[in-house]
Parts: C-alpha cells; sequence; structure tokens
C-alpha cells in the first residue's frame, strides 16, 4: 500500500492484479460528523472546504515551531484548518455541531487504510490483518513509525515499510536484472515531484541522493489549464466564472483533458456550467505545454542536483524509471530521455509501480512470491535538497506574510 499525497492504492500480489487507485481525500461531508472517503469527497469539496482533509501525508510524524515558514505557508494554502498542539504537532480542526474535532495526520491515515482494508476484504473474501506500506525515501525514522501508527490504528500488522523508490525497482525487476548498479527513480505526481538515486548491490538498495519539489505535480498543470480556460471565457463571453460549481467541474474537466492528451495531440474540454450554459474549448497538447513550460523545465533541477550529490554522471546510470500518473504526459517523458539521452523504462504502469513493488515485497515477506533473496535498504546517506521555480518562490512568501500580517 503506497501513501502518497494524491493517491492510494492496494493490490494483491496473488495474481498481480492491482485495483484502481483511490484519492487521499476525506471528508466530514455534515456537521453531524458523517466521514466519506475518496473520490466522493473530491466532488463535494468545493462546498464543504473547512471539513475536506488532503495532503495529510505532509505533516505526519513532523513537529513545528510556531514560526515555522513552510508551516505558515502551508497554513494560507489549505482551505481548511490546521493547528499545532503544545508538542508542535499538526492537527487539522474540523468544525462539527457538537464542536471542534481536532484529527490528527495518522489518523486521517487510519481511517483510509481502514477504508481500503474493507473493501479489499470485500473484494478478497477474506479477513486482512497484515500490510507492507510504503512511504517518501526522504521520511526518517520518526515518519515511518508514525506512517505505521496509521496501519496499526487501522488494526493491521506492518511487516514492512518500505521507501517508495525501493517498491518501484522492486515492480521494475531491477533487483533481478544482471549488470544493474546505480537507479534514477523519477517520481512525478499529483502533487510532487521527487527523485532518488539507488545503488542496487546484491538485493541492498541504498538511497544514494535525493531532490525535489513538493509543490510540483500533475494538479499544478491543471491549475495552469484552468486559470486559462476561466481567462478565455471572461475574454470570449465577458462573464467572470466564480460560482464554486462551476470552478469544480472546470477542474474535473481539465483532469480528463490531461489524461487524452496523453495519448492524442488534441483534445474538446465541453463544460455545461450554471453561469454561461454549454461551452467548449479546443485545446491541443502544445499549448498545454507552452502553458506549462517553466514547469516542465523546472523538472529538471533536482535531477541534475541528485546526480551531482551522488558523484554520478547521466552515463553512470544504468536504470531510469518512471512513477507517478504525471510521468505520463508525454513533455515528461522527453525531458527526462533528453537528459539522460536515453529512454526511461516504461515497462511497468508509473501510477501502479510502488504499490505494485509493495506487493512484491509482501510477497516475498509472506513466503508466496517466487525470489530468492528480499530487498533489504540501508539509510539514506544525504538529506533531500528542495527545488522550486521563481513563480513558486514568490507565492510562498506572499503567503507567508500575508498569514504573519
Amino acid at each position: 500500500m503506497p501513501t502518497g499525497t494524491c493517491w492510494r492504492a492496494r493490490t494483491r500480489w496473488r495474481d498481480r492484479r492491482t485495483r484502481i487507485p483511490r484519492i487521499l481525500w476525506i471528508s466530514w461531508t455534515i456537521p453531524n460528523g458523517t466521514v466519506i472517503i475518496g473520490t466522493r469527497a473530491v466532488e463535494q469539496q468545493e462546498h464543504n472546504p473547512k471539513r475536506t482533509i488532503y495532503d495529510a501525508k505532509r505533516f505526519i510524524g513532523r513537529n513545528f515551531e510556531a514560526d515555522n515558514r513552510d508551516f505558515l505557508a502551508d497554513q494560507k494554502r489549505y482551505p481548511f484548518t490546521i493547528k499545532l498542539d503544545s508538542d508542535g504537532k499538526a492537527f487539522f480542526e474540523i468544525p462539527l455541531d457538537s464542536g471542534p474535532k481536532n484529527v490528527y495526520p495518522e489518523e486521517i491515515g487510519s481511517l483510509i487504510i481502514g477504508y481500503l482494508k474493507s473493501a479489499a476484504a470485500k473484494q478478497l473474501g477474506v479477513s486482512l490483518g497484515q500490510v507492507v506500506i510504503s512511504c517518501p525515501a526522504e521520511f526518517n525514522e520518526k515518519q515511518r513509525n508514525f506512517t505505521a501508527k496509521a496501519a496499526e490504528l487501522a488494526e493491521m500488522e506492518v511487516r514492512r515499510v518500505i521507501s517508495e523508490p525501493t517498491a518501484a525497482a522492486l515492480a521494475y525487476g531491477l533487483h533481478k536484472k544482471q549488470g544493474v548498479e546505480n537507479v534514477v527513480v523519477v517520481d512525478l505526481g499529483g502533487g510532487t515531484l521527487d527523485v532518488s538515486v539507488l545503488w542496487l548491490q546484491g538485493g541492498v538498495f541504498v538511497t544514494q541522493a535525493m531532490a525535489g519539489n513538493n509543490r510540483l505535480g500533475g494538479q499544478d498543470f491543471n491549475e495552469r489549464v484552468q486559470k486559462h480556460l476561466i481567462e478565455k471565457i471572461e475574454e470570449n463571453l465577458g462573464k467572470r466564472i466564480e460560482d464554486k460549481e462551476d470552478i469544480q467541474q472546470i477542474r474535473m474537466e481539465v483532469e480528463k483533458a490531461k489524461i487524452r492528451l496523453t495519448g492524442v495531440p488534441v483534445t474538446w474540454i465541453e463544460l455545461k456550467l450554471k453561469s454561461i450554459g454549454e461551452w467548449k474549448y479546443e485545446l491541443t497538447r502544445e499549448e498545454f505545454e507552452k502553458l506549462n513550460e517553466d514547469l516542465l523545465k523546472s523538472i529538471e533541477l533536482p535531477i541534475r542536483a541528485a546526480l551531482e550529490d551522488a558523484n554520478l554522471a547521466t552515463a553512470d546510470v544504468d536504470e531510469i524509471v518512471l512513477v507517478g500518473g504525471s510521468t505520463q504526459v508525454p513533455a515528461v517523458r522527453k525531458i527526462v530521455g533528453r537528459f539522460f539521452k536515453k529512454a526511461a523504462n516504461y515497462g511497468v504502469d508509473p501510477e501502479l509501480a510502488v504499490v505494485t513493488g509493495a506487493s512484491v515485497q509482501a510477497g516475498v515477506i509472506g513466503g508466496g512470491w517466487p525470489l530468492q533473496v528480499a530487498a533489504m535498504e540501508l539509510p539514506a546517506k544525504r538529506r533531500k535538497r528542495h527545488f522550486f521555480t521563481d513563480e513558486q518562490k514568490e507565492n510562498e512568501q506572499d503567503r507567508v506574510n500575508a498569514k504573519e500580517l
């Protein structure tokens, strides 16, 4: 089970069937405390912003000072309320009829894991009590322990917590491939970009370097297109879209269009909005890439930094692994291929690589997977380096300044 910022998936290793990922959003839909999880939570978020929680993984197992600039920026960024307790641990304050309900990140995680546990048990017709769970390579021991605690709160025994790059490498079978030592994992999901350099020797994975941008992902690509559409509507029809339901529909249709553009060069976005009625727009892959040109270009920065930290040249890299749904964007694959002067490994669905690898590890631990040696990990040698675009830096500073005022 992976713990992505925007998606969590489950799989069964026995027949290698992977289930559809479910969105990592959870909502207390009405003031009496009724909880919904997944796509339904996303669909009603615009009408229920203060009780719909997402990105909880960013805060799990961490302590903050009250004046921490990253935490101040996050308080401003999200529509729901995030506070710190006396120990500096972040929690979410949910407004209910009975009074505010304080929920910690690991409790959010446990509700989602419990939901998936129940769904999987119903699908398979068996009870489930054990889990292998993955987490970002940058997670320290405390963050890993709190990730495990989320599963334990859902009454599951955690057999192992492995890093997401290691899980991805397992999914691609790199632990069995001859002549592979240096592996670069580029993980671009809905909200974050993570680049890891792994050294593989005798079934042992060592994270040599990490870099990334925890404010870059598919959602950022979508926001650029969404903003463009709203501007076009105002330009053509003279009306500014402000209705929350209309904005939510635009957001969802942009996501669908982005996915279609991974396979075709042009697509139509068809809207039926309360504010203006029916309206459609032809979006080309070329325009999508132009709208996101600076964001796409910024992908190279953490790749270059991670290689520098690992003292490797591009020619020293044996395999490049792509993870995360946003790596299916053709421009992303072109950028990675151009940087390394060779194509990345596309053998596994990038959206399912991490959960597939975690499933492989679960099969090894359970004695049912045909491998002689289970992959192991050693701690990372270096801390992760973060990179941001100029626009992101300005936006972060604006949020911090507004919060301080």
